[in-house]
């Protein structure tokens, strides 16, 4: 059991990327659709470009979303409308309408008129309460069929238009009275009527609803049927109409029959290999080519999160509404990547993400052909993105390789521009706009995973900022000196392609450490007084090799990134305080121990690290030439690299021959011009 534990430990960091390699895989498979999809592609109005196709198995032609919308919105339209009577108010109100008549009516009236009268109001009694008379008003169709309700029984049907509404009670009213010349007893009859009529007939909104409700569940969403091995399309034909629609009803039924099939899991099985392989071409690359990554599960989890993220993104997209598919901003992957890898990482990144979500999205060849198009024009664009202007001219260089790539598929499949979706462009537009939410994920990353942007190491060579300021006050020759292995160091990177702004980062701080003893290192001693007199040689050693460790800690204090720390802890590598070794050597030549004087290391891994060794180095023994030509320069620039390199402080680091002469080069050039060196003529 022991001995399992231990194998564990020894191989944790293996075992960790195994375990995200699982999860980040079932998530991404979480997220994909988990039916079967239809094998081909095709859009309406455009041609079938596969072999004929041929129905595959029985199945219902379905209707357009369009054709069933018309037939709900007709069975709606001539729904019935559904109201409750009250009986017992007909006859209260006749019984209402008599005495209030009686109590009204002066008798003083001829006896012709007021038999007229009470017989016409009887009369228009009735034809109000033939079918009765509304609460209120509603904006039903006046053909509508409404059925009056006594006691929840159907008592009575009838159109909407039979029913009596209040704002037609007055027009009615004096249209009789002139009818039989009556005019004069307006305002005596209409009093009458508005004391005594009253409303009869309730809307009833629950019971209407609930027929309609059963009416709507009547309507069929299918309309005929195709046969086994009829033929459906042809090469060539244009897809529309019946044709359209009878593909679509195919693709709905072949994906239901997939899902109901119980291949649920065989579905499943097949994402999980496919997306297993893509995640796995990943791995095999970082393994192969960014080595220094891969052993780094932080920056593996960030790769494996920010695919996991772009993923869900588009899913959630596709399921909202696939339509708007192009707004979502893809680039921002590349973009990220390259800020905190490099280009060729992003745009492996990026393909390997395209065909996992090719997976998931309409017309899915389209799609990757415009993001992978999209995402090399972000890798080969984008350059210094600390720049705000830099990142407005990429985008919209990638803004533009959008529209244009899109208006070439368009013109493929339609033969002309005369239906061109222009709202497409602008999702592209607003695709770019979201694209400059690059910068605040950036800084969200670097807080979440512990990375470095160019963007912060920009804000790292501020000279102004509290730990140069201090380096400055404290240590005024040690500033100066790492001022000048900065631009000794970054010329270097420059002339071979290394990261010239992370290693001027950690060139101006590298020497941090002298913070703390300032007065026993040469640069510092202004007075003409050297401590190390009083000291002996191994306690001199060690204060100079200890403001190796002392960097580390103020580093880590001040919160620098681990990248700029690796200046700090590399610079010196594994070479010897050879000065003080060989003043114990001389007093004490029996008992010396090399190991003693050396610094702890480790040798430098990377180039950016080699190369700022060099440079310091270089630029510290230069400060003790005298009468200093270009050929002892040359000599003093060869021999101090030269015993680097036999020593084999360079080991680590993946730096060529070729690259270390081009280095040589650059700092016999750069002391030159230090030095004011001119010409020198044959004598």
């Amino acid at each position: 059991m022991k001995d399992f534990v231990n194998t564990l430990y020894r191989n944790h960091t293996l075992l960790y990327k195994v375990l995200l390699f699982i999860c980040t895989t079932f998530l991404i498979v979480y997220l994909f659709p988990k039916s079967g999809r239809f094998k081909y592609d095709f859009e309406k109005g455009k041609p079938w470009q596969s072999e004929n196709l041929y129905a595959p198995f029985n199945f219902a032609i379905k209707k357009s979303n369009e054709e069933i919308s018309t037939e709900k919105q007709d069975v709606t339209n001539n729904a019935i409308r559904y109201f409750d009577i009250d009986s017992g108010i007909k006859e209260q109100v006749f019984k209402n309408y008599k005495i209030t008549f009686e109590e009204t009516v002066p008798d003083s009236i001829p006896k012709s008129d007021y038999r007229t009268l009470f017989s016409e109001g009887t009369k228009i009694l009735n034809e109000f309460y033939h079918y009765g008379v509304l609460h209120e008003d509603h904006s039903f169709n006046a053909k509508s069929t409404v059925v009056l309700l006594e006691n929840r029984v159907e008592k009575v049907s009838a159109e909407y238009s039979n029913l009596v509404k209040q704002g037609n009670i007055k027009p009615q009213l004096i249209q009789t009275l002139i009818n039989h010349e009556l005019s004069s007893y307006e305002k005596l009859f209409l009093s009458i009527f508005y004391d005594v009529v009253e409303p009869n007939l309730t809307y009833n909104k629950e019971f209407t609803e609930r027929a309609l409700e059963e009416e709507l569940s009547k309507i069929s969403y299918t309309r005929g049927s195709i046969e086994k091995e009829t033929l459906l399309i042809s090469k060539g034909e244009v897809v529309e109409g019946d044709k359209f629609q009878v593909l679509k009803s195919l693709e709905s039924e072949y994906e239901s029959q997939v899902w109901n099939a119980s291949n649920y899991n065989w579905i499943v099985f097949a994402y999980t290999v496919l997306v297993s392989l893509a995640l796995l071409m990943l791995l095999l690359f970082l393994r192969k080519y960014r080595r220094d990554v891969f052993e780094n599960n932080n920056k593996v989890t960030f790769i494996f999160f920010n695919i996991l993220f772009m993923v869900f993104i588009t899913s959630f997209v596709v399921n909202y509404n696939a339509h708007y598919i192009y707004v979502v901003p893809i680039c921002i992957l590349p973009l990220v990547l390259k800020a905190f890898f490099d280009a060729r990482l992003g745009l492996f990144t990026h393909v390997v993400t395209m065909l996992l979500l090719g997976s998931i999205v309409p017309n899915s060849y389209e799609y990757m052909f415009l993001q992978i198009i999209a995402g090399i024009v972000t890798i080969l664009t984008v350059s210094e993105l600390y720049k705000r202007a830099n990142l407005f001219i990429s985008i919209g260089q990638i803004t533009i390789v959008y529209i244009i790539a899109y208006f070439a598929f368009f013109v493929i499949h339609e033969g002309s521009i005369d239906n061109l979706k222009w709202e497409t462009f602008l999702m592209f537009i607003l695709c770019g706009l979201a694209t400059l939410f690059v910068q605040p994920l950036i800084y969200a990353y670097e807080k979440m995973f512990g990375l470095v942007s160019d963007v912060s190491l920009l804000e790292l060579t501020d000279t102004n900022s509290k730990l140069l300021k201090e380096l400055a006050e404290k240590a005024p020759g040690t500033f100066h000196h790492s001022l000048n292995v900065a631009n000794l160091a970054e010329a270097s990177a420059n002339e071979i392609g290394a990261n010239a702004m992370l290693i001027r980062v950690g060139a101006l701080y590298h020497d941090i450490g002298k913070m703390k003893n300032p007065t026993y290192f040469t640069e510092n001693q202004s007075t003409g007084i050297n401590p190390h007199d009083e000291l002996a040689p191994k306690e001199s050693a060690k204060i100079i090799i200890d403001h190796v460790l002392n960097g580390i800690e103020i580093g880590k204090k001040r919160n620098l990134p681990d990248r700029v720390i690796d200046f700090i802890r590399t610079h010196h590598g594994t070479s010897v305080v050879y000065y003080f070794y060989m003043m114990e050597k001389k007093s004490n030549p029996e008992d010396v121990n090399i190991d003693d004087f050396r610094y702890l290391g480790p040798k430098p891994f990377s180039k950016e690290t080699a190369i700022l060794m060099m440079c310091d180095s270089v630029e510290a023994a230069s400060k003790s030439l005298k009468d200093p030509t270009s050929t002892k320069i040359d000599a003093f620039v060869e021999n101090i690299i030269d015993k680097q390199m036999d020593e084999g402080q360079f080991l680590n680091s993946n730096i060529t021959f070729k690259e270390i002469q081009s280095i040589k080069k650059v700092l016999k050039l750069k002391l030159a011009n230090i030095y004011h060196l001119r010409i020198e003529y044959p004598e």
